[in-house]
């Protein structure tokens, strides 16, 4: 299985067309949120449009740029894995949408608390495995080599972290901090951040299944 993951857009629709192969490359596409373009909620939808007409396969969540009430849009189109486990091919997906207090001038931040909301599909279950999950969250965890800001500061969550470590997803994608896109691990889990769409950068996830488990066999970064 191969995935297209894409993060912070914002506004931009230009790049949605460059990747028109990976679209058709991909057999699923993965959006960690961020569709409006900074204080220009007008945005929005036009880039909603450009990404859900490209693809059949889409799971995605909301960022910080976007307005909370954004994610009625992505469940109209039954895109939304925000605070909603999606189960397809022995793969479960969920996410968490929306980024942590920082600046206070973009209309969707949480704190801790409001992140993990998103998250009670599995923190609320009596599963006890979650080897084929894959997180999806616009806020990265913390000091993962995703989350730092240009001042070489880490601005991740302390509770996403604290989740991947428990839990141990197969894959954790977040989006939110451009500069940091990377590809790391922690404990089985692999991590990705695959930079802002806006920005020209994505992200390439390989997946093989044996039985009924999944391994990832592929996690490259990527540049328009």
């Amino acid at each position: 299985m191969r995935l297209l993951v894409l993060s912070d857009m914002h506004g931009d629709t230009a790049n949605i067309e460059k990747l028109a192969g990976e679209f058709e490359k991909a057999d699923a596409v993965v959006f960690a949120g961020d569709f409006t373009e900074f204080n220009k909620p007008e945005t929005a939808e036009p880039a909603f449009k450009a990404l859900i007409t490209r693809h059949d396969f889409i799971y995605a969540v909301i960022g910080n740029c976007d307005d909370s009430e954004f994610i009625e849009k992505l469940e109209d189109e039954d895109i939304s894995i925000q605070k909603n486990l999606v189960v397809s091919d022995h793969l479960c997906w969920l996410g968490s949408g929306g980024g942590l207090k920082f600046t206070g001038t973009t209309p969707n931040e949480l704190d801790e608390a409001g992140l993990m909301a998103d998250l009670t599909p599995v923190t609320e279950s009596d599963e006890a495995v979650w080897d084929n999950l894959i997180l999806v969250t616009h806020q990265p965890p913390f000091d993962t080599g995703m989350d730092k800001i240009t001042a070489g500061i880490s601005t991740g969550s302390k509770e996403i972290r604290a989740f991947i470590e428990k839990y141990q997803p197969l894959v954790a994608i977040s989006g939110h901090i451009h500069e940091s896109f990377a590809v790391n691990t922690l404990g089985k889990t692999t991590l990705m951040n695959p930079g802002s769409l806006a920005e020209g950068r994505y992200g390439i996830i390989e997946l093989q299944r044996t039985g009924d488990r999944w391994e990832v066999t592929g996690a490259t970064l990527h540049q328009l």
